[in-house]
């Protein structure tokens, strides 16, 4: 609405009650709610009403507890699981951020073909999983292995490695294709952190004296702490539920010494039929991912009040 006074034409604020303004807001995120509820929310709520019954692929189950998880805890294969999930979840993470911080200052260097080279570096990543686990399961081919050659011909081995047929060299290429595939997500993120870092500080860090380790671990690492936390979250999340890199490159072979959680209760749940003992396994790690997301926000939460 507009008022005339001596001429002038003044605009009057029109007030908007504020439950319109929140059932609008409420209206925006429905269907951002509805798509959670709908694909995340049920099947996590079936899960866990499968994970307390003995239901089967052929007939529903009846109400039986938590003899499922007592079960697993008492299944040597479990255990062989969990222990594979857990050690590749470490050495796989570790490795991730630490070539992921190399690599972002690497990428963020001035050097001729650096956005050629940015472009090449992201395809791991857009490259379907599905697609490039079996590109990598040739590579590792028992007679036809690409890797084989090169070592052998470059004088490092003697004779070729049956790399998915035996365990320690089974592990080491699920963690190597694991690590393959998430190192660029892990660098666009840390990229994106030290660009926003204050240049003032840097160089005031640089004019004090500090040389390049110094000013990494003492300035660059406390600044980008909240990044590199959530970085860690999302690839731990990532890696404790992963199923298509070990199914698709050893199947949890040899004799299992590649199993992991979530691949492990595919096959008791699909293939051995036991749908409830299978759901309980691929939530034995539910209880470990809601407190690390929760440690992990808290500690954010708290360096940004700080700040």
């Amino acid at each position: 609405m507009a008022t005339i006074a001596s001429g002038v034409v003044v605009s009057r604020a029109v007030a908007v009650p504020r439950r319109t303004v929140h059932l609008k807001g409420y209206l925006l995120v429905l269907p951002a709610v509805l798509y959670v509820l709908a694909l995340l929310g049920f099947p996590l709520v079936l899960g866990i009403w499968y994970s307390l019954t003995n239901t089967t692929v052929v007939r529903d189950g009846t109400f039986i507890g938590l003899k499922n998880f007592v079960d697993a805890a008492h299944d040597p294969t479990f255990i062989l699981a969990l222990r594979n999930t857990l050690i590749i979840a470490t050495v796989a993470t570790a490795a991730k951020i630490t070539l992921s911080v190399a690599l972002s200052f690497l990428l963020l260097g001035a050097f001729r073909g650096r956005s050629l080279l940015r472009t090449l570096f992201v395809l791991p990543w857009t490259i379907p999983v599905a697609l490039s686990t079996i590109a990598w399961k040739w590579m590792f081919h028992s007679q036809f292995s690409v890797v084989n050659w090169l070592l052998v011909h470059a004088g490092i081995l003697n004779q070729g490695i049956q790399w998915l047929g035996t365990p320690a060299p089974a592990m080491f290429a699920v963690i190597l294709v694991s690590t393959w595939r998430a190192v660029p997500f892990g660098t666009i993120v840390l990229m994106a952190g030290l660009t926003a870092l204050p240049a003032d500080v840097l160089d005031a860090a640089k004019v004090d004296g500090a040389n390049w380790w110094q000013r990494f671990f003492r300035v660059i690492v406390p600044l980008i702490a909240p990044i590199l936390f959530i970085a860690i979250l999302f690839d731990l999340i990532f890696t404790l539920t992963e199923l298509t890199v070990v199914f698709l490159l050893t199947g949890g072979g040899p004799v299992d010494q590649t199993q992991v959680l979530a691949n492990y209760a595919l096959q008791v749940g699909v293939p051995g039929s036991q749908l409830g003992q299978g759901a309980a396994i691929a939530l034995f790690m539910l209880p470990v991912l809601l407190l690390l997301t929760v440690l992990a926000l808290r500690t954010i939460a708290r360096r940004e009040g700080a700040a």
